[in-house]
């Protein structure tokens, strides 16, 4: 996708240096995508913290399921 932004200049080339992109396109996409990524993380764990996974079993009882497997 083709997009015309206003940013700063420095702002662009220390994302560029920071990203190690080869270009300021690169350097963007890969500025974009880490920030997604970390956001992302960021909402999973504001979820686990409202509402904690809860297990079924305990690790005793996994440890004794995967024991029995092998064998």
């Amino acid at each position: 996708m083709k997009v015309t932004a206003i940013i700063n200049d420095e702002l662009v080339q220390t994302v560029v240096k920071l990203s190690h992109g080869k270009n300021i396109t690169e350097g963007l996409v890969i500025a974009l995508e880490d920030y997604v990524y970390r956001k992302k993380i960021e909402e999973f764990i504001n979820e686990v913290e409202n509402e904690p996974i809860q297990f079924s079993h305990s690790a005793k009882e996994i440890r004794e399921v995967n024991r029995r497997k092998r064998v």
